[in-house]
């Protein structure tokens, strides 16, 4: 056997066997990863100054695996960021004066279980995506392809908007 027979051979095998992955994994569509093993600079959140309490007496009572007064809370930070009160955030509720929103928002009914079944049917998107063989073994990023029946073209419902009468003042001009 010559060696070019020999190496077709082997690259075959090889892109034969890594085709065979599992099919229960949920494909990974997005391929961007570090190439170091240096810690992620992103991870680290800074905590927020120590206080002493103005009276030890009055102190709440720790809560294992709680939360810390000094812990980072991003959430409150964003809520606060935005102009938006942080205790209406930590109610956990709906804030009376967003009550209208919400049932307009709902007037049509709410599913129950959104969340779940929004996940199987993107899981169900994903595996149509899975791609071909030499994209799998070379990494290839196979996002756009999986999602690209979903993906609106930005001139065209710019088109559509002004059909339909919608002043569109900011629309970027149109792809050359």
């Amino acid at each position: 056997m010559t060696f070019l027979r020999f190496a077709s051979v082997a690259a075959f095998a090889l892109a034969t066997l890594s085709a065979c992955s599992g099919d229960r994994e949920v494909p990974q569509l997005m391929n961007a990863r570090s190439g170091s093993d240096s810690p992620d600079e992103f991870s680290v959140l800074p905590t927020q100054p120590l206080q002493a309490p103005a009276d030890f007496q009055t102190l709440p009572t720790p809560t294992p695996g709680g939360s810390n007064l000094t812990d980072p809370d991003p959430r409150a930070d964003a809520v606060a960021a935005l102009g938006g009160r942080v205790s209406a955030e930590r109610t956990g509720g709906v804030p009376a004066a967003d009550q209208g929103l919400v049932q307009y928002a709902g007037r049509n009914g709410i599913a129950d279980g959104i969340r779940t079944t929004l996940a199987t049917e993107d899981e169900d998107v994903r595996r149509g995506g899975r791609g071909r063989i030499l994209e799998r073994v070379f990494n290839t990023n196979l996002y756009r392809r999986a999602y690209e029946d979903q993906i609106l073209d930005p001139q065209d419902e710019l088109l559509r908007w002004r059909a339909a009468g919608v002043r569109t003042p900011a629309a970027p001009p149109p792809a050359e």
